[in-house]
């Protein structure tokens, strides 16, 4: 679905009165929400949390802040990228050695979306899950290439049971994805996040109406 992003910007009251929409998410959220907010600034008032929104045992705690008292029309969200990162077991800082834990186990990783899930489902808002994103094959600190896939499944799993939508960028991306991800890095470039973006975007359109 194209989005004309080309009209002019709105009064700020009739801003306040556009449908709201929150992303949630990693820095890859952090950095597609810009182009999101661009393309709906004339349909939505879309905002994100200050800070990285990391894992899901951070989203357990931190959920109620990030939804606050606003009402939501859309809550576009996603975890998955730090929980199936390689932490020191001690200082569970992030580490290099592929014999050191993820930060979230699989059966951990369900269990935190389910309870997440049950929060945002309180607000009356439509969510839309966002699958996580490709790792190469070389990033620090560790992520497994092969990890992605599997906590997608956990996730996509998760959200048909609660009827919960799913976007599944990890699918639209991986085609174009050395293209558009930095060089052993699993942030985008300036292009990638654009087109990250748009298609974000386009998803959460067709629930703004």
């Amino acid at each position: 679905m194209a989005i004309n992003s080309a009209k002019k910007s709105l009064p700020l009251k009739q801003v306040q009165k556009l449908p709201k929409v929150l992303i949630i998410g990693d820095s890859i959220s952090m950095g597609y929400t810009p182009v999101v907010k661009k393309l709906l600034k004339a349909r939505a008032m879309v905002t994100h949390p200050k800070n990285n929104c990391q894992h899901t045992q951070k989203g357990i705690l931190k959920i109620d802040d990030w939804i606050g008292n606003r009402i939501y029309k859309v809550i576009y969200f996603n975890f998955g990228l730090h929980d199936l990162k390689h932490v020191d077991p001690v200082t569970q800082k992030p580490s290099k050695k592929a014999e050191d834990p993820l930060m979230t186990a699989l059966k951990d990783y369900e269990a935190n979306l389910n309870q997440i899930v049950s929060k945002l489902k309180a607000t009356g808002a439509t969510l839309i899950f966002a699958t996580t994103t490709p790792v190469p094959e070389k990033s620090t600190p560790l992520r497994d290439p092969e990890m992605p896939p599997k906590y997608n499944a956990v996730a996509v799993k998760v959200m048909k049971e609660q009827k919960v939508e799913v976007d599944d960028i990890y699918d639209f991306v991986f085609p174009q994805n050395e293209k558009i991800q930095e060089t052993n890095n699993v942030h985008y470039t300036t292009d990638g996040y654009k087109i990250i973006g748009e298609r974000v975007a386009a998803t959460i359109s067709n629930y703004i109406e």
